[in-house]
């Protein structure tokens, strides 16, 4: 009789073990974390669930940090989704299931310079940022965080107490950088005084970004991170050529990268 040979599964089967709530259709969730697995602040990982009697997976930003016990992730219900209508019917103590693989490349360590680094994202693409938000080393490759967050209404500002605390003081000590935090929305008509009212891109072009943030987006001491609706990422991208900035390549150093959401 042969020996049988069992092959590991690509995956494994975790379990939801907090949600909370942001506003109708944004949430975020924990999951256990298997042991052993390691990841960059800025990757994402693809999630399974059973949905008529097929194994379906989504990619999906970890949001928690690097030396958390739990993996974190910030999710969207779109209307008539498959998956997440049924991942937004989870509740604490359901299965889900994790592919072992990390994927992406919007990560701290692809600049190689800079005094600046701009987080840009719109809606979910805020996720990342915050994983690389609860890592000391980036508080010290960097003199200046500026977070730049642009969506519809203003109950999608994700983690905005938690940001505005780090605003405040940074989360770690003897470190060099301080945290700008700038909200955008585009259909709210009445704001907060400190939340602007446009497009990420608009408020860039007429300089309002800029003034919020306290600092100028420039090609000697910016370096940028886009992450999000992918036609914000094409119009910022000509914004940031038409400055002198490049996409940084693999031989190449630059002073930008991106992450499309979908």
């Amino acid at each position: 009789m042969s020996e049988q040979i069992h092959t590991p599964l690509p995956y494994s089967t975790e379990t939801i073990t907090h949600v909370q709530r942001w506003s109708d259709q944004l949430f975020s969730f924990r999951i256990t974390r298997p042991a052993g697995f390691d990841f960059k602040a800025g990757q994402y990982v693809r999630l399974g669930l059973p949905i008529d009697g097929q194994l379906v997976w989504r990619a999906y930003s970890i949001t928690s940090g690097t030396q958390q016990d739990w993996l974190e992730f910030l999710v969207v219900s779109v209307p008539g989704g498959a998956f997440t209508g049924v991942l937004d019917r989870t509740v604490v103590g359901d299965p889900i299931h994790l592919d072992r693989k990390r994927f992406g490349f919007m990560t701290p360590d692809r600049f190689v310079d800079g005094d600046d680094l701009w987080m840009i994202a719109t809606g979910t693409g805020l996720g990342p940022y915050v994983s690389m938000l609860q890592e000391p080393a980036l508080w010290n490759q960097f003199a200046r965080l500026i977070v730049v967050h642009g969506v519809r209404h203003s109950a999608e500002f994700a983690y905005a107490d938690s940001l505005r605390e780090m605003a405040a003081a940074p989360p770690f000590r003897d470190t060099r950088a301080r945290l700008a935090l700038v909200h955008a929305v585009t259909r709210d008509s009445a704001a907060a005084p400190d939340v602007l009212h446009g497009r990420i891109t608009a408020l860039l072009d007429n300089g309002s970004l800029e003034q919020a943030a306290g600092t100028q987006l420039q090609l000697t001491s910016a370096r940028v991170m886009l992450c999000g609706n992918p036609a914000m990422i094409e119009d910022m991208r000509a914004l940031l050529h038409a400055r002198g900035l490049r996409p940084v390549r693999r031989a190449l150093p630059g002073q930008f990268v991106t992450e499309n959401y979908w």
